[in-house]
């Protein structure tokens, strides 16, 4: 296993125990503490995927066109870990709003450069279980934050600005990981170079005047196109991506129809992030080597089966503690099959050219569509109620799975026809 997606891996361990103590805290802040709508709490979870949309591209787009994803990457890293300390002294509701909003746009810039060195350092042929290690560590982080953000409101019921301290802290380690630790990967010119000089072992000829052989020279690589990422497998995928992202409600949303269902304390809630992050956590390597072996298309919609379940669970009458579990671990099995699997897949149809843009735009149409779905099923609920606004999701959902299926059951390569790359790391 690569040292750049371990090191990338603790990285964000520690950056996603800063966010997920926040927004752990933030459908009940909203909900109970402000005794807001769960319209208001939509438009919120809404502006919180939207605000990542178009610079996830844009991140991509200069890792790309400069060849030094690292550093698009640290500035992601590093506007996030300024909102932190913004939380300290913001003064009011708009205030922490605006700056949870800031937060996202840093984590929309750092996503896709931190991918493509994940992609550009692993081999082809076992994308998915580098993808996998990579957010089982990042779970990691996203499992503890809302621990301990549970465990400081369990011993101070009102302890934001406590949650606040530790989630900056967390922050500055790991932008200092980030830059002292991992590699500034060129992945373009270092794959480019690679291919070009080892033309006479594929037995092919020099090329004329060729002089790619001298000692430290380090060719361009090819120049980034924007229609690299206009190809038809891409459009496809992306396509099916955005048509699962519209009906992909968000965990908040599940998590409080659990509480409307159970009526359980609130201060249990932030647990509910836990329970999810660990199945995530757990499953995530599994099912990296499985869609690795079997096809990462197939797993990618498996795990919206999954979700599909965990709605169908969520909208259950009833206090039975067994759906709550259900639920956490049919989540759990929704991102271990999607998160990382999405960029494998990106990675492996993209051109090396532009996989950071790939993988970016396909990050911003997810979620531009995980946007909407939060901004309509908050008005869903509102309109029809908690049960059957979740049956009316799982119903659509279960519709959309099949016909996404022609659209993205030609893209899966076999594990063993893919050409091992050279480590960057």
């Amino acid at each position: 296993m690569s040292s750049v997606v371990v090191s990338l891996g603790v990285v964000s361990l520690l950056t996603d125990i800063s966010s997920e103590s926040v927004a752990a805290i933030l459908p009940l802040y909203v909900t109970a503490a402000l005794g807001l709508s769960t319209i208001a709490y939509g438009f919120i979870d809404g502006l919180m995927q939207g605000a990542t949309a178009l610079v996830r591209i844009a991140g991509g787009w200069a890792a790309d066109r400069g060849d030094h994803p690292k550093w698009v990457a640290f500035a992601g890293y590093g506007l996030s870990a300024a909102t932190r300390a913004g939380l300290l002294v913001a003064g009011g509701f708009a205030a922490v709003t605006a700056l949870v909003a800031v937060d996202r746009v840093g984590k929309g810039i750092r996503t896709a450069p931190r991918d493509a060195m994940i992609a550009a350092s692993s081999d082809p042929r076992t994308l998915g279980r580098s993808f996998g290690v990579h957010r089982m560590l990042d779970t990691v982080g996203a499992a503890t934050g809302p621990l301990l953000a549970f465990a400081v409101l369990w011993v101070i019921p009102d302890g934001y600005r406590t949650v606040f301290v530790m989630s900056c802290g967390c922050a500055v380690i790991g932008l200092a990981v980030l830059g002292l630790l991992v590699p500034d990967l060129r992945p373009r010119r270092a794959a480019w170079l690679a291919k070009h000089q080892s033309r006479d072992e594929r037995g092919l000829p020099r090329c004329k005047g060729c002089t790619c052989t001298v000692p430290g020279l380090a060719p361009a690589g090819r120049p980034f196109s924007w229609r690299a990422i206009g190809t038809p497998s891409l459009r496809r995928l992306m396509v099916a991506a955005g048509v699962l992202g519209v009906l992909t409600v968000g965990d908040g949303f599940v998590y409080l129809a659990l509480q409307d269902r159970s009526g359980f304390a609130t201060q249990w809630f932030p647990l509910l992030y836990v329970g999810t992050n660990v199945a995530y956590m757990s499953l995530a390597i599994p099912f990296g080597r499985l869609a690795d072996r079997f096809g990462r298309a197939r797993v990618f919609l498996a795990g919206h089966v999954a979700l599909l379940g965990a709605y169908v669970c969520a909208g259950t009458s009833g206090g039975w503690a067994g759906l709550t579990f259900a639920v956490l671990l049919l989540l759990g099995v929704f991102y271990a099959s999607t998160d990382g699997v999405l960029s494998a897949i990106v990675g492996q149809i993209a051109d090396l050219s532009a996989r950071g843009t790939a993988i970016g735009t396909a990050q911003t149409v997810v979620a531009l569509a995980r946007m909407l779905a939060s901004t309509g099923f908050g008005l869903l609920w509102y309109t029809v109620g908690r049960g059957n606004a979740m049956f009316v999701a799982a119903a659509v959902l279960a519709a959309a799975i099949m016909a996404c299926w022609f659209l993205v059951r030609g893209l899966d390569v076999p594990a063993d026809s893919a050409a091992p790359a050279k480590s960057l790391a």
